[in-house]
C-alpha cells in the first residue's frame, strides 16, 4: 500500500513540475524570438553599414585614380608642346628650344605627383574611414548579440 501511495505522490509531484514547464518555456521562447528579431535587425544594420562605406570608400579611390589620370594627361600636353616648340625652332634654337621644353615637362610631372600623392592620400584616409565604420557597426551588432543572449538568460532564470 505505501508503494501505491508513494507512486501517487511522485506521480502528482511529476504532473505539477510537467504543468509548470510550459509557462517558462512559453516565457523564453517568447524571449528568445525577441532576441533573433533584434540580432536581425543588428545584422542588418551591419550590412547596410559595410555597403555604405565599401561605396564611400570606392568612390574616394575612383576619384584619387581620376586624378592620376588627369595629371598624366596635362604632362602629356606638356611633352606634346614642348616637341612641338622642339620641331619649330631654328636649328641653332633646337638645344635651348629642348632645355626649356624638358623643364616645362617636369614643373608639369611635379605637379601630376604631387595632385597624385594627395589624391591617394585621401583615398587611404576613406578606406580608413570606411574600415573604421565597419568595424564600429560589427562591435554594435556583437553588443545586440550579447544583450539578446542575457535577456534569454534571465528569462530562463525567472522560473
Amino acid at each position: 500500500m505505501s508503494k501505491i501511495i508513494a507512486t501517487l505522490i511522485a506521480g502528482l509531484f511529476a504532473t505539477a513540475a510537467f504543468a509548470q514547464t510550459p509557462a517558462q518555456t512559453n516565457e523564453v521562447a517568447k524571449a528568445q524570438q525577441e532576441a533573433n528579431k533584434d540580432i536581425a535587425k543588428a545584422e542588418q544594420k551591419e550590412m547596410k553599414a559595410d555597403a555604405k562605406a565599401d561605396k564611400k570608400a570606392n568612390k574616394a579611390v575612383a576619384k584619387a585614380n581620376q586624378t592620376h589620370d588627369e595629371a598624366q594627361a596635362k604632362v602629356n600636353v606638356e611633352a606634346a608642346k614642348a616637341n612641338e616648340k622642339i620641331a619649330k625652332a631654328d636649328p641653332e634654337d633646337k638645344a635651348k628650344a629642348a632645355a626649356k621644353g624638358e623643364k616645362n615637362v617636369a614643373k608639369a610631372e611635379e605637379k601630376a605627383n604631387k595632385k597624385a600623392v594627395k589624391a591617394d592620400a585621401k583615398a587611404i584616409k576613406s578606406t580608413v574611414d570606411a574600415t573604421e565604420d565597419k568595424a564600429l557597426a560589427a562591435n554594435k551588432t556583437d553588443a545586440v548579440k550579447a544583450k539578446s543572449a542575457a535577456e534569454v538568460k534571465e528569462a530562463a532564470a525567472k522560473h
